[in-house]
This record gives structure tokens, C-alpha cells and sequence, in this order.
């Protein structure tokens, strides 16, 4: 059940207000009019900016609890209607605003660590809509930050060096930002108002393309999005959160809408300087052919990568590397076992257990951070890490080097693609390319969403519509990865408290202080990486300790409130604590739905 039907009559008239507003479409002023693509659109936007502030400031006017909730209603509904802009050229602004109602740490180095106390409107949705007695103090505290900040963004808003690509990335980033956070609750955690504000930000793209129509060279194509964009609302004005179909929404119109997009590009004749994190010419979000690796690499894919991609392999499988020639990349990382081990925590050199599970290697090039407790940005330093690690390679970089230079066929495929030769730097650049290569797409799923099948069941649509909906699994587990990068712009991996227990009896908490470990900030405690839960079927026994060996006890740890649900005493826990109340049936859904994530397996190991 939704708050929302849980809500005061008098709650329930605002609510009734406040769909009355999403009916109404974005309407530009007269003067933007007679103005040209962004100009229009810098003084809509700069328009819908200052409806925001103006009834934030009445909000924190507002003499009693049914004006600040219309007010706050209003001022959501115009910052939703900016979303697209706001979340493109101020993309941190974006998020501070928009951010969960928890407490952010950013931490640089031991010298610089910052403690950000949450001021968005996740905050003020919670303590107005939730709470028992509001506190008007705390309210307009967050309300003063707000409003200033976006008075600071308004005032320094200039859109006249923008083009026509920088238009098609925000209204893409705005497409895919709808459908992996938008209609999952993600940012309206209070009312789950998903579907309503889904509907403002559609109508406002569809305003906005408005003032690009003089760019279409085939006048079909925007009558084509125009019709697209009217259906989507359609079917978001007829959703309930909990029963709404986001299998057949992403499907039908988001990856329809990709396909648009990739025509609209074409009919513009556009010339993008770089990409981003998608591909500039992505057929979809689940695709081999979605993702920049060089985005999430940092630097320039060779033409060779291929073949530096079987040199990695080579690397990757061969044992003389580590200190006593025992232990390969391989010997943790199976392909069988989508490159894990199955075993409860690694086995390092000598067969000695080491401190945390072995996760996957398919898609972990896809991720801004590595490890379970994030303490590295990049897979060439993951490496680094393990040929370090006195229980792991036990070895050294330099050690490393030596070994590889002593074989002469490396030296002469290193020769070979490398103008350097054999180096440190380019050893590990070889066995990254390799494990940057492991992300197919190639799941059951992947393939009924490109529409290459049509082979879910109905138990397996469900289980995602569920996953994305009543269970909050897409909070953390973002799709298309299903890991913790965040889209749609995939600059930072997540890390979440979730209170996980030391053994499966659920009677402790786990002894492992995660993050914490790295720079001892207290409120970092118990702090672990999110994973992809692709390939999930193959990677038991799951969590950072390898805890549970089946997905019926994962799904019932978090369907009790994980460690706080448990008893467990855990002050920063980000996951809910309240029961997701989900019957038997619907979690065997969401398991069913995992399992569609696999990829084929390799038969053997290498």
C-alpha cells in the first residue's frame, strides 16, 4: 500500500491538487515564443527555477501543516519540470538537491573529509509527509538551502555557447534518468509519487523539443516524438506504483525513445566531440554496444584491444605470476562461475582464506570503484592491490615485471603492441583491457528487452516489475547494470550500510567494518561497495562475506529491514529498516527475475 492511501482526508485534497498540476503541461511564456532553441529554453528553465524558489519561500511562509504540504506539492512540481535541464548542466547541484535523506561523506584523502548533513527535497518530502509533528526549524533550514542554491544556479544560468548535442545528450540523459530512477521511487521515497512526476518530466520534454522543431529535417520525426511522448504520459497517468509495468514502459518507451533519439541524431547531422558514458551511437540501454569503456576506463581505448585483450587473458591465466608460481587471476576468479569462485571468502596463496567473497568479474569494468570498500578507482590499481597483497600474489610490481620480461613470447607480443614494450603500467593495462572486455549482455533478459525474444514469464515480469517497484531493489541496484553506479550519467559507485550478519543464524553483526577500514571515519562503518546482481545465480555463497548461500535467504534479509530489521544496533544503515512486507510468492518472482541476468557460461575455466 502506498502512503498516499494512507493519507489524511485533508492529505488526500492536496494530493488531489497536486495531480491536477501534472495534467498541465509546461507552458512557455509568450516572449520564448519568437526565440530560437536554447534561448527558449534558458528563460523557460530560468522560468521554472524561479517557480521553484517562489514556492519554497512560501512554504517556509506557510502558517500551518496543509499550506506547507500544497506549497511544498508546487515547489516539487516545478523542479521536477526543470529536471531535465538542472540534472544535465548542474549535475552535482542536481544531486544535492535531489539526494536521499542520508548523510553523504566525501572522502578525498585522511586530510580532507567532509560530513554533508542531507538539505533536499527527499528531506523535506520525508519530514513533511512522514513525520508525526513537523519541525517547521529543520524545515526551513532545508528550504533556505534550497532556495539559495537555486537562486545562485538561476542567476549564473547562460546557455548561448550550448549546441544542438548537448540538447539530444540532455534529453537522453533525462529519458534513461526517468526509467532507472524516476519510476522506482528513488526520489519521492515519502509518497511515491513516481508515476506523477514521471508525467511533469515528459510534458516538460516534450516543451522543450518544442523549440527545437526547426531543427528536424524530416517533420514526421518530431510528429513522431510528439506521439511517443503523449503515449508515455498515457501510460504513466494510468500507474500505480506498486502494480506499474516498467518491464513494458522500458520497453515500449524507453528503448523506443533510444531508437528516436538515434534517428533524431542522424536527421540533425550531429557531430558529437566525445562520449559519454552511453555511447553516442547506442541502439538501447541493453546492449554490448551501450557503454563507453573508455569513459569508465579514464582514458583512450587503442585500436589494438583486441589483441592487448588476449594478451590480458594470457596474463590473467597464468600462475607463474604470483610469488610462488601458484596463483593465477584465474585460481579466484573461474569463468564457470561468471569469474568467481564459489567459495565463502577467496582462497589466496597456500589455499589460506582471505578477508571478503569473490566478486564477479563480468561488468566490473562498468563501475567508477573497485573492491568492496571502494578503495581503488580504477582495475589497474585493483591489480596492483592483489600483486601486493601478502595473502593474495604476495609479490611485488617490480617482481611482476621480472617474471613477464623472462618469457619470450610475452616480450614479443608486448613488442608488438606496446611501443614501450614490457612495462608495469602496460602489464597491468593488458590484463585490465581483459576484464573490461567481460560485460556481454547477453542475458535471457537483455534479449527480451532489445526484443530479440519473447521469452520472460510471467513470474520473471513480476519479479522485475517488483525488483523495481515495491521491493526498492533499483534504488541500490540500478539497471541497466544492476550495480551501484549510478545512472544516468554512471559517475559514482554506491556503498551502502545494510547491516549484514556474521553467520546465517542472523544473530550478530558481521565484524567486518568495511570502508571504515580505509580512512576511520566513524560514520563509515559497515560500509560496502553495491555489486551487479548480473550473473547472480552463478556467484553463491552472496554478500561481502559470503554469508548466504541462497537467494531465499538474501531476499528474506532484506525483506526483514536487514541488520536493523534483525535487532542489529547500526546508527548509519542506509537500507530501510521497516519489513518490504513481501509475500513468499513475490520474492520467489524477484529471485526467478534475477536468474534471467545470466549470461551464458563458459563450459571450462578458460
Amino acid at each position: 500500500m502506498t502512503y498516499l492511501l494512507k493519507l489524511t482526508k485533508e492529505a488526500c485534497l492536496i494530493a488531489g491538487l497536486f495531480s491536477l498540476f501534472i495534467s498541465c503541461n509546461t507552458q512557455p511564456s509568450e516572449n520564448s515564443n519568437d526565440l530560437k532553441d536554447f534561448e527558449a529554453v534558458e528563460q523557460t528553465y530560468v522560468l521554472q527555477l524561479d517557480s521553484t524558489i517562489h514556492f519554497l519561500k512560501a512554504l517556509k511562509n506557510s502558517e500551518n501543516e496543509t499550506a506547507i504540504k500544497e506549497n511544498f506539492l508546487i515547489a516539487k512540481k516545478y523542479f521536477k519540470k526543470a529536471e531535465p535541464i538542472l540534472g544535465f548542466i548542474e549535475m552535482e547541484n542536481y544531486k544535492t538537491l535531489n539526494g536521499p535523506n542520508l548523510l553523504k561523506v566525501e572522502e578525498e584523502d585522511l586530510t580532507d573529509i567532509k560530513k554533508i548533513t542531507p538539505k533536499s527535497f527527499q528531506v523535506l518530502e520525508e519530514n513533511i509527509f512522514t513525520d508525526s509533528n513537523i519541525d517547521k526549524e529543520h524545515i526551513h533550514q532545508v528550504v533556505d538551502f534550497l532556495a539559495n542554491r537555486l537562486t545562485l544556479i538561476k542567476n549564473n544560468t547562460d546557455l548561448s555557447t550550448y549546441k544542438d548535442y548537448h540538447f539530444l545528450w540532455l534529453l537522453r540523459n533525462s529519458i534513461i534518468r526517468t526509467a532507472t530512477l524516476g519510476i522506482t521511487g528513488f526520489d519521492s521515497p515519502a509518497l511515491s509519487q513516481s508515476m506523477d512526476e514521471a508525467q511533469i518530466v515528459y510534458n516538460s520534454l516534450n516543451n522543450y523539443l518544442a523549440f527545437f522543431k526547426d531543427h528536424f529535417h524530416d517533420k514526421s520525426l518530431f510528429e513522431e516524438w510528439k506521439k511517443e511522448i503523449s503515449n508515455t504520459v498515457a501510460m504513466l497517468s494510468d500507474g500505480d506504483f506498486n502494480t506499474f509495468d516498467r518491464f513494458q514502459f522500458i520497453k515500449q518507451h524507453t528503448e523506443y525513445q533510444l531508437h528516436l533519439w538515434n534517428k533524431t541524431c542522424k536527421d540533425w547531422n550531429t557531430n558529437f566531440p566525445f562520449s559519454l558514458a552511453i555511447n553516442n551511437d547506442a541502439p538501447g540501454l541493453f546492449s554490448d554496444k551501450t557503454f563507453s569503456i573508455a569513459y569508465f576506463a579514464d582514458h583512450a581505448v587503442p585500436e589494438e584491444k583486441d589483441s592487448i585483450s588476449a594478451l590480458g587473458k594470457m596474463l590473467f591465466y597464468d600462475t607463474n605470476l604470483s610469488d610462488n608460481n601458484s596463483l593465477s587471476c584465474a585460481s579466484c576468479h573461474k569463468a564457470s562461475l561468471a569469474f568467481t569462485d564459489g567459495e565463502k571468502t577467496g582462497l589466496g596463496i597456500h589455499r589460506k582464506p582471505v578477508k571478503r567473497n569473490t566478486p564477479t568479474l563480468y561488468y566490473a569494468g562498468l563501475q567508477k570503484a573497485f573492491f568492496y570498500d571502494n578503495r581503488t578507482g580504477n582495475i589497474e590499481g585493483q591489480i596492483s592491490d592483489v600483486v601486493n597483497n601478502k595473502d593474495e600474489f604476495h609479490s611485488d610490481l617490480a617482481a611482476l615485471e621480472k617474471k613477464v620480461k623472462s618469457d619470450p613470447q610475452y616480450k614479443e607480443q608486448f613488442s608488438s603492441i606496446y611501443k614501450n614494450g614490457i612495462t608495469q603500467n602496460n602489464i597491468r593495462h593488458a590484463i585490465a583491457t581483459y576484464i573490461r572486455s567481460l560485460a556481454p549482455f547477453n542475458s535471457k533478459f537483455d534479449r527480451n528487452m532489445r526484443g530479440e525474444e519473447a521469452s520472460l514469464t510471467k513470474e520473471e515480469m513480476l519479479g522485475f516489475n517488483l525488483f523495481m517497484g515495491k521491493a526498492a531493489c533499483a534504488t541500490c541496484h540500478f539497471p541497466p547494470l544492476f550495480n551501484g553506479t549510478v545512472p544516468p550519467d554512471f559517475r559514482e559507485s554506491e556503498m551502502e550500510a545494510l547491516g549484514t550478519p556474521k553467520t546465517a543464524s542472523n544473530k550478530t553483526l558481521d565484524t567486518d567494518l568495511g570502508r571504515y577500514e580505509i580512512f576511520k571515519t566513524e560514520e563509515r562503518k559497515h560500509f560496502f561497495k553495491t555489486p551487479t546482481i548480473r550473473n547472480i545465480a552463478y556467484t553463491a555463497p552472496y554478500m561481502h562475506n559470503g554469508v548466504y548461500d541462497s537467494l531465499e535467504q538474501v531476499m528474506d534479509f532484506y525483506n526483514v529491514g536487514g541488520g536493523i530489521g534483525m535487532g542489529f544496533k547500526l546508527e548509519h544503515q542506509t537500507l530501510p529498516e521497516d519489513s518490504l512486507h513481501l509475500s513468499d510468492q513475490e520474492q520467489q518472482a524477484i529471485i526467478a527475475f534475477m536468474k534471467t541476468l545470466s549470461d551464458p557460461m563458459p563450459q571450462s575455466n578458460y
